[in-house]
């Protein structure tokens, strides 16, 4: 009997390599954090994540970054579903515009986000007339993340769009199921794990987003200051046990919110007969 060949080495050894990996990219420069941070006594470490300042950051990143990923889940299914149901003048267009956020600098985006939204800006001047602000306010961190996180949305639900029997649809269509119940019931549980997908990766990227919201926010202490700004700030000031106190809030908190995220889209999967 013929010895079988593989392209890849064995379990042990692919497992070893990857662990390895891990380790050197992901797991050392976090437990680094850790490291650092311990430099602080309880007290001290207490004082620098609960300065009112740092909290104010704190609920502003987290705050907009849910928010951001909850629009994007919304708009993000709809700019999915026309993409893969309709054709139009300019889809192609549209199609490759989604993926702007990903191939433009963050810099570059904040700059023109701030052009755009500033008082004198081309849409900022006509919000003004109705007393709307967006740059230098957290209404501009929620834009910012907003335009960053769209694509992680449409381009995890898109897939599963365009392997989406429409017998389903038009089989409940023909029993004189109504669209919203067809919708409920016919397609959002399919679609339901890879929208889930897209809302923890619009958030993951939301949460550490830097150079397009600095810009646009304004970054004015206890109201448009988000965390990596904060983190930056006390780098600056060569307080690199205060800087990796307010990185090691933010990690256990962003772990917290990813693993309920993730949980909640396993529970789904499993309903809906998706983890088979």
């Amino acid at each position: 009997m013929s010895k079988t060949t593989r392209v890849l080495p064995g379990f042990g050894l692919s497992l070893g390599v990857t662990l390895t990996w891990l380790s050197l990219i992901v797991l050392l420069p976090l437990s680094s954090v850790f490291l650092k941070a311990s430099d602080l006594s309880l007290a001290e470490f207490w004082k620098v994540v609960s300065a009112p300042r740092v909290v104010a950051s704190y609920k502003l990143s987290f705050g907009m970054s849910l928010a951001a990923a909850a629009i994007n889940a919304v708009f993000g299914m709809m700019l999915a579903w026309c993409l893969v149901r309709y054709r139009f003048f300019g889809k192609r267009l549209v199609d490759a515009l989604i993926d702007l956020p990903f191939a433009l600098p963050t810099a570059v985006a904040g700059i023109a986000l701030t052009a755009l939204y500033a008082k004198n800006g081309w849409i900022g001047q006509y919000l003004a007339l109705f007393d709307i602000q967006v740059a230098f306010k957290p209404l501009g961190v929620l834009v910012a993340l907003v335009f960053i996180g769209l694509p992680f949305v449409v381009r995890t639900v898109q897939p599963v769009l365009e392997d989406l029997d429409i017998e389903h649809e038009e089989a409940a269509a023909s029993l004189g199921v109504g669209r919203w119940r067809t919708f409920r019931h016919v397609i959002l549980p399919v679609l339901l794990p890879a929208l889930l997908t897209g809302f923890t990766l619009a958030f993951a990227r939301a949460v550490g987003e830097y150079g397009s919201v600095i810009f646009i926010a304004g970054n004015i202490p206890m109201v448009s200051e988000i965390v990596p700004l904060m983190i930056i700030t006390k780098l600056e000031q060569y307080d690199y046990p205060g800087a990796t106190a307010v990185a090691e809030v933010m990690l256990l908190i962003s772990f917290a919110l990813l693993f309920l995220i993730n949980g909640l889209q396993a529970w789904t999967a499993r309903r809906t007969g998706r983890d088979r």
